[in-house]
Order: structure tokens, then sequence, then C-alpha cells
């Protein structure tokens, strides 16, 4: 295991009793770590030393998830200094001495799951690190992603030069969904306290409701994106994945701020939001909740799945009318033909890779493999083709090859405008106006993302289990058992597999998180239901904290 071992300042007497009454860290929520550490049951240390254990359990030993590229070596050191502190000075807050995973696209000491920016020198950690850090939060570690966040080529989710493939825990070798793939797994099977991802377009909430966790991808700009490996401009936001709604708000409410780094941030509202003050049970009573049914599900899903995840859903709406909604159904999108035939967002994207990303590359401080722009990476790819360009999957670098080629044209602005116009104007503000919406619902596995994403809008997701009023229990979030697994067609994971758990998204106006987290942590407390199914048993790791105290 990684890491220097701090030499400890006082011993503990910690009872047998109280090592049983340990939280399970397969569920942990930040506020019962807090309440640990505060009544001192354990340290940071111990919670550092625990989670990296859990990773060296199932990382690349047994299932092998490769969820996690690489651990602090100074994780262990920070949480002695953070035990101090507590000890001196009192906690900063509930993020103090919590272990956490980054993406490995948000800067801190190292850098993205390519080869090609291997060692490169970042000018500072992220604004969204620094933020959390300066909450006590510690970096246990960076968790794999799909490399450039899911935008190289046509390479299977999860994958990265250096991390390898990444599969879902709940069934073996299984699509985890991208981009932020190893956030995703990671937080299913409890490697961390909680975790942060990126999302341009469906990279939060897709891999969350794929590893039946909750995600939070804010408005554009509510988050800063400086020290962030970019996609787009447009359409990037960095927020919580963790395995709670309250858990999510926690790290929401740290991270958020203007930065003068980030344009976007400063345009957000100049009073932040009470997030865990939204986390109330009646949150939906009176609410108007929307239904666009030409959204509800994706084309390419097998009959099987896409049935499970329809009969789930429908069900669903029912418990969110016990709670006091008013469901709207249908509320369709005016333009919903228009939107989701349009090609806009695939071109503004592919031009704002390469302008983001040849911006980000120099503004590193030193980068040791030469590499100073896209057109170097493709080069670099190739000349590198044994660590990046892996056949049969993984050898695809077309999305590059075709961004390098585009130019800030007349064409790119025009779409730029077509985007916002068809996902906020005409898309998402008209439609809420239109049936006098407070938010909208959809199964994550619909057309979730993508209006959410062409406007810059939050969504939420998250993976649970519906109860009726019979008290029986009722899978929107699980498919069947006795489905056969799909494969991924080509690539080495299965892109559906039975027991897979399948989420909710609930999707609002420009800086609606408040009322969107008031609204998913009342669904979610009606149905407490992510425990009724866990991972495989292999991928569910071993160690809890009461191996790492001595009696």
């Amino acid at each position: 295991m990684p890491g220097d071992m701090p030499n400890a300042e006082n011993v503990r007497v910690v009872t047998s009793e109280e090592l049983d009454g340990f939280p399970d860290l397969y569920e942990a929520s930040i506020a019962e770590l807090q309440t640990g550490l505060e009544k001192g049951l354990f340290t940071s240390v111990d919670l550092v030393k625990a989670y990296l254990a859990r990773i060296d359990e199932v990382n690349l030993k047994g299932p092998a998830l490769r969820a996690v590229i690489e651990t602090n070596p100074k994780a262990l050191t920070q949480a002695a200094e953070l035990d101090k502190e507590r000890r001196e000075k009192g906690s900063r807050g509930p993020l103090h001495g919590i272990p956490l995973l980054l993406k490995d696209n948000i800067a801190t000491l190292y850098e993205e799951g390519s080869h090609a920016l291997l060692g490169s020198v970042v000018p500072r950690d992220a604004f969204v690190a620094a933020k959390l850090r300066a909450a006590g939060a510690i970096f246990t570690g960076k968790a794999n992603l799909s490399e450039w966040a899911n935008f190289r080529g046509q390479v299977p989710s999860g994958f990265s030069g250096r991390g390898g493939q990444a599969t879902c825990p709940y069934y073996p070798q299984t699509d985890p969904s991208g981009s932020s793939s190893g956030s995703g797994t990671s937080m299913a099977i409890g490697l961390s306290a909680g975790s942060l991802g990126t999302e341009t377009d469906g990279s939060i909430i897709s891999p969350s409701s794929r590893n039946n966790i909750v995600g939070i991808k804010p408005t554009v700009g509510l988050t800063s994106r400086a020290g962030v490996i970019p996609i787009s401009s447009t359409q990037d936001s960095v927020g919580p994945m963790c395995r709670s709604v309250t858990d999510a708000a926690i790290i929401l409410a740290a991270i958020v701020g203007p930065d003068p780094l980030d344009d976007a941030s400063l345009s957000q509202p100049k009073i932040v939001p009470n997030y865990v003050g939204a986390l109330k049970l009646d949150a939906l009573k009176g609410a108007r909740i929307g239904v666009p049914r030409l959204f509800l599900v994706r084309d390419n899903i097998p009959p099987g799945y896409s049935q499970a995840i329809q009969s789930a859903f429908n069900a669903s709406l029912d418990v969110f009318r016990t709670l006091g909604a008013e469901i709207v159904d249908p509320s369709d999108f005016p333009n919903a033909e228009e939107l989701k035939a349009s090609k806009s967002e695939r071109l503004v994207l592919s031009t704002d890779l390469k302008t983001d990303l040849n911006k980000y590359i120099n503004g590193l401080v030193e980068v040791p493999t030469g590499v100073k722009n896209l057109t170097d990476l493709i080069a670099f790819n190739l000349e590198h083709a044994d660590l990046e360009l892996i056949p049969p999957y993984h050898d695809d670098q077309s999305q590059f090859i075709t961004s390098d080629k585009t130019t800030a044209d007349d064409t790119y602005f025009a779409a730029l405008a077509e985007d916002l116009d068809l996902g906020r104007t005409r898309g998402i503000d008209a439609t809420l106006k239109k049936f006098g919406l407070d938010a909208m619902i959809l199964p994550v596995d619909g057309l979730a993302s993508k209006p959410a994403a062409i406007a810059g809008y939050p969504a939420i997701s998250g993976a649970y289990f519906l109860f009726t009023t019979s008290r029986s229990f009722l899978p929107l979030g699980f498919h069947p058992d006795t489905l056969d697994p799909v494969p991924c067609p080509p690539a080495p994971t299965h892109q559906q597999a039975p027991g897979m758990p399948f989420g909710i998204a609930f999707l609002g106006t420009a800086y609606s998180e408040e009322k969107l987290i008031g609204y998913a942590y009342a669904f979610e407390q009606a149905t407490k239901a992510r425990l009724l199914r866990s991972a495989y048993p292999a991928a569910i790791p071993k160690t809890q904290l009461k191996d790492v105290i001595s009696l």
C-alpha cells in the first residue's frame, strides 16, 4: 500500500463493542464518518488506511475493476495533519478529514489517464480541488475515466491508457458507463466516502445510474472548470458522485463559487443556495413534475431491457403522487423531434475540444512528453500505440482527428446558437413554462442527458428501488435476472447485463439545483433502496475500519 506512515501521537482505547458498531464502508455516509471522527472512535488516518486497503483488494487484484488509476502517497500524512488539527483547533466542517476520490482529469499533482500528459506539472490545484482541500477533505487517489472524457474516438467506456479497462461491479466485465467511470465504480462499492466527476453530456448522470449511486451535474458555471482537462467550455461541468443525495449536497456546497479563471462561473447567483437545507422529506409536496414521454427510452436499448425500464418508471409515478407531487404526463418538449435529430452538438463539441484542450495544455508548467496541442496528441498516440492505441478495442482516435480539422467559423457559431435555442429557449424552458412545471423526470437511459447538456442546465441522477402501497418492491434500479447479457459491439464489455442498475433523472432550468436536490432527496428517502441489491460478491471489498484499528 503506498504512503508514508505517520507516527501515532496518542493511543486510543476502543472497545470491541465500538468496533462492531462502526459504519460499514460499503455504504457509510459522510455524516456517519464525521460523527465517528468527532467522537474519537477512529481517526482520519484509520479511514485512509481502510479505504486504501479496500482499493488494493479489488482494483488490480481479484475482479480487477480498475476503478482507481493511482493512490495519493501523501494521503496518510495529510490525514495525520488533519487529525492533529481537529484535536488542537476543532473541525473545519462536514468534510474535515473525509477521504475523497477525484476523477483523473481534475488537476492536483498528477494528470489525466493518458500517457501523453503523464508527469505534467500543473500551475495549481483545480479550483474545485482547492475548495475541497480548504474544507478539510483528503484526496486518497484519482479515479479512472474514459480517456479524454470519452472523446478520443470509438473506444469502450471506462478505458484509459494508464488505467486500463474499468468495469462495473454489478456484473462481471460490464460497461461502467463514461466518462466518470472510475468515480461511479468506486462509489458503488465504498472505495471512498465521496467523489467528483465531470460531465459534458451524460458523463456524471450515466455512470451514476449504471453504478447505483447519486450524481449531480450542475448548471454550467456553478462549479469552476479551471484546472479540469476539457472537452467543451460550452458544456463541461464538475459535480459530486456519491451514495446518497445528502452526501452529494454536502460536496456540492463545498465546491461552488465564482472563479476568475472560469468566466462562466462569474454569472452564477451571488448567494450560494443552501443545498443541505433543501434536504426535506416534504420537498415534493405541491410540485408539478413533468414526464417528457418522447424522450423516455433510447432506441438502442434491447427490448427486454427497455421494457423493464419503462415499466419501473411508470410505476414510480405513484410514489411521486404519494409524496404530494402532481404528475403532468405527458409533458413533451414542443421541439422534441427537432432536438433528437439535431447534429449541432457534435459540431460544437468537436470544435471546442481543439480550442479548449490546446488552451489547457498551453497553461501547464511542464509537459515532459513535449506535447503542445491536439495535433501533437494524435502523433504521440501513433508513436506510442502500444500504450494508447491497443487493438482490437482501444485503437481508435477518429474524434481527435475530426476535431483537429475544425475551426471556430460561422458554421460553428450557428451550431452553438442552435444548441442553446433547442436546449434552453425552445427546449427545457419552453416545456417548463408550457406545462407550468417545477421539474421533469426521465429514466437516465432515456434522452435525459442531451437537453440538459446542450442547454448547460442541471441534472441529478440516481438508481433506486420503489415500493408500492402494498410494500412489495418493484425494480426501478435493477434489470431482471432472467435477461441475457448484451455485448457492446465491438468491445470487451457487456452493454447490458442481468441485475444491472438503472436510474431516474431530475431535470430543471438554470441554477435550479436546490429545488432538484430537494425533490431527489424526498424520493430517495421514500424508496430507501440502494442496498436491496449489492455488487457481485467478488467485487465487494472486505476491509472495514475494525480491520485497521488495534484493540
